[in-house]
């Protein structure tokens, strides 16, 4: 299924994760500058920790249900512009690009990194963020629609043809790697009491911030990457 078609019913239950948004907002806010294009931003949650500091963010999303739902949310925001689209090449137009939680549900994976690389200013930062490790692909993943999970090294393999490219790669949510890995082992029905295992999942999040730290980011259930245009 294209991310055209995506519906994102699963949006509501992490959005109210207040502890894992304040937590992807602190590892993206600081390299959120200038003109900006988040592509796939749902219900614009993430949205709401970075939109006052930006003068200009253009939002693409394909989904019309989830494109309408945006432009009712913030119809009052200065310098929004909403595409209901996906994101056309626009070489050396932005200072930053953001896909967070949507690489994974693109097929072409590959053709959407260089394309979204190559319409950065030189400087620009492309910010992704995505579910991490493929052995915690789950009937979850499956339902709502992701091709696939990432590691550092098959990441890395998406960068490979970008010229002139800094990046840095970050796991995170060593706590949340755990509980995902034990649903998995444990759970045949993931959607049995699934509001509840996210509430206590969000609620473990300060931990897994310490955990993070103590052991250096060695693995964690999501993989935050930026990728820096010389």
């Amino acid at each position: 299924m294209s991310k055209t078609e995506y519906q994102g019913w699963e949006l509501e239950h992490f959005d109210n994760s207040s502890n894992f948004r304040k937590y992807q907002n602190y590892l993206l806010n600081k390299h959120i500058k200038g003109l900006t294009a988040e592509i796939g931003p749902g219900n614009g949650e993430l949205l709401n920790y970075y939109k006052d500091k930006l003068n200009n963010i253009d939002l693409f999303e394909p989904s019309k249900t989830l494109f309408d739902n945006l432009k009712f949310k913030f119809q009052n925001q200065k310098g929004i512009t909403f595409k209901n689209e996906v994101f056309p090449l626009s070489e050396n137009t932005y200072d930053t690009i953001l896909y967070l939680d949507v690489l994974e549900h693109i097929e072409d994976d590959k053709g959407e990194i260089i394309k979204a690389f190559n319409s950065l200013k030189p400087g620009g930062k492309l910010i992704v963020n995505v579910p991490a490790f493929q052995h915690l692909y789950s009937k979850f993943d499956k339902d709502v629609n992701h091709f696939r999970r990432y590691d550092k090294k098959n990441f890395f393999k998406l960068l490979k043809n970008l010229d002139y490219a800094n990046y840095q790669m970050t796991y995170y949510d060593s706590v949340g790697y755990l509980l995902s890995l034990l649903s998995k082992i444990f759970s045949s029905d993931y959607k049995k009491n699934f509001n509840n295992k996210i509430k206590i999942w969000n609620a473990l999040i300060p931990l897994s911030k310490i955990i993070d730290k103590l052991i250096l980011n060695l693995f964690g259930k999501s993989l935050f990457v930026i990728i820096q245009r010389k």
